[in-house]
């Protein structure tokens, strides 16, 4: 018991101080945990044995809190107008994003499970990591913005008829197994979100209080009560955890989000040092080549899923390189994912891990610089086959129409 706590206290500090420099230079912190876990893990340079077995509990409770605080961002009737004016982009995102995870797998000779594995995790990109981005840049107000949100919240719904699938897959259970567990899932779904529409405000009030210590109490405990009927169901307890935070709403769902976040962000910190601590740090530079490669691919193409998503909504070029520059970035869900996975394909922790450490840096970067990269590019690719006379004598070849870079000059928020 005093290595446990001493172990801790010295894991969770660290924690602290690694988030602190995070803030400071305004970047996620989530690198710096997956690099903390790899330190602390075996392998590492202080590895952990009295406080293993508790910090992985720790890490279930942070995928279920990270879950369950995502559903309570969303109403179902926020959900159902997504999925009727964008599952078209949500499909292209799924192609273009997914198709190359598991045609690398699939190369690799991993079989086609980690196939399905390593799809979700270079399909999904990272909420928590894009929300604070836009935030950071100042453009919260932008007219790409909702096409952005649109598309992770099409991913994260996706995630609750994706999990399942990949649970049944990872448990061995068949065809006929797979397709029952199917059917459960989209049922769940579907039910949630029915009831959530026609009674949230009943559900919402039956679980209301006034007392925070009350409602902490409620809502935490029924989260990890349905969370564990739906892994006993095979459906996972993320998505439980999920469907709960769906059927929440009005000022329940804010003041829950109030006293749960602090708690989310300890048990997620945990979650991501957990993952570290399963991967040996000697097992990343074999896979190190792919991971860049893969995160170069994948880079472009939600590039590409931010443009197209954005031309279908009729926003003007300039936002449709920001909205895909700001997708890039891949975080929580990917090591849900690979975590889950990775007794199935050992090398997928490795690998999902050098990935996701690539991309949650490469991302911030990727949303700042991507439009005015390629309005430069664009630019010199027009001006290059003009002859001299066609600049104007004042001053030769310009970007273009103003209206045609910018989509508000005074809200672009770069």
């Amino acid at each position: 018991m005093t290595m446990l706590l001493i172990e801790l206290g010295a894991v969770i500090l660290a924690l602290g101080i690694l988030g602190r420099i995070a803030g400071r230079f305004g970047f996620s912190p989530i690198p710096l945990y997956l690099l903390a876990g790899l330190a602390f893990g075996h392998g590492g340079l202080l590895p952990l044995d009295a406080s293993e077995e508790f910090v992985a509990t720790g890490a279930e409770i942070g995928v279920i809190l990270l879950l369950l605080l995502l559903g309570l961002e969303y109403t179902a009737s926020d959900l159902v107008t997504t999925l009727k004016t964008q599952y078209l982009s949500g499909v292209v995102d799924f192609v273009l994003n997914a198709l190359p995870g598991a045609a690398v797998a699939l190369m690799l000779g991993w079989g086609p499970v980690a196939a399905v594995a390593l799809a979700g995790v270079t399909w999904i990109s990272s909420s928590g990591v894009i929300a604070k981005v836009v935030g950071d840049l100042g453009r919260l107000g932008n007219r790409e913005t909702p096409v952005i949100l649109g598309i992770l919240v099409l991913e994260d719904l996706s995630m609750a008829v994706y999990l399942p699938i990949l649970t049944a897959l990872l448990a061995g259970v068949g065809l006929a197994g797979g397709s029952i567990t199917l059917l459960i899932s989209l049922g769940t779904v579907s039910i949630v979100l029915f009831v959530a529409l026609r009674y949230g405000r009943l559900i919402s009030r039956a679980v209301s209080s006034d007392n925070p210590e009350m409602l902490l109490l409620v809502v935490l405990g029924l989260t990890l009560l349905v969370a564990g009927i739906a892994a006993k169901l095979q459906v996972s307890a993320a998505v439980g955890a999920f469907l709960v935070g769906i059927a929440l709403s009005g000022e329940v769902a804010h003041g829950a989000r109030n006293l749960l976040s602090p708690l989310r962000d300890l048990f997620a910190a945990v979650f991501f040092v957990f993952f570290g601590l399963s991967t040996d740090p000697r097992d990343i530079p074999p896979v190190l080549g792919v991971a860049l490669g893969l995160a170069v691919v994948t880079g472009l193409t939600k590039i590409l899923t931010g443009w197209y998503a954005a031309r279908r909504a009729g926003i003007k070029t300039a936002g449709r390189w920001r909205a895909g520059g700001t997708l890039v970035a891949r975080g929580e869900f990917s090591i849900v994912i690979a975590g889950l996975a990775v007794g199935v394909e050992p090398r997928l922790g490795p690998l999902a891990t050098a990935y996701v450490l690539i991309l949650v840096m490469l991302g911030p970067v990727a949303a700042r610089y991507t439009e005015p990269v390629a309005r430069k590019l664009t630019s010199r690719r027009k001006a290059a086959p003009m002859p001299a006379a066609a600049g104007g004598a004042a001053g030769g070849p310009v970007d273009g129409p103003a209206e045609e870079r910018l989509d508000d000059p005074a809200n672009t928020g770069s």
